[in-house]
């Protein structure tokens, strides 16, 4: 029951966030200001990340889910090929991004590695079920589900940071 009620409260919790980064790519008026500028500055960028990353989160929840993995096949590969193409596309827009990040050069340099390691982990899972190696597949798709999380990580600390006083650049 505790692994249900955890999935359960991840996949809220991601869809929560999915939804804020498309509707932040989408409707210009929920964009934040720092949002605001990297659109004004780089929109394909921007729009790779926020639509990427949301749809990403919002599938790769679902894939979890042992009755689509077991008995809807098709629908798993297809939602699998979706992740794939929107991690490529919010990770590589990430990696663009990192080196405009807020936070410095930690901040640059964290967000940077994130992306490589996103991207590189959902290319390892590819490349792990085309060899067959399913086990080793799961495996690395929770890696590269985690660090798609990291966007929900990000949102629960952010606000706490900001609670506790720290302010939002250190935070971030």
């Amino acid at each position: 029951m505790v692994r249900k009620s955890a999935w359960v409260m991840m996949v809220v919790l991601a869809v929560l966030v999915a939804i804020y980064a498309i509707y932040s790519a989408l409707i210009p008026g929920m964009r934040q200001s720092f949002v605001v500028q990297l659109f004004a500055e780089k929109p394909l960028r921007t729009y790779g990340h926020l639509l990427g990353g949301g749809v990403a989160l919002l599938v790769g929840g679902l894939q979890f889910s042992r009755r689509i993995r077991l008995q809807r096949t098709a629908l798993h590969r297809t939602l699998g090929k979706l992740y794939l193409v929107t991690v490529a596309f919010g990770g590589v827009s990430a990696l663009l991004l990192a080196p405009e990040s807020s936070g410095g050069i930690t901040g640059h340099f964290g967000f940077g590695m994130l992306a490589v390691l996103w991207l590189t982990t959902s290319a390892m899972a590819y490349h792990r079920v085309r060899t067959g190696d399913i086990a080793s597949h799961r495996e690395w798709m929770i890696r590269s589900y985690a660090l798609c999380l990291a966007a929900v990580t990000l949102r629960i600390y952010l606000p706490l940071s900001q609670v506790a006083g720290i302010p939002f650049e250190e935070a971030y």
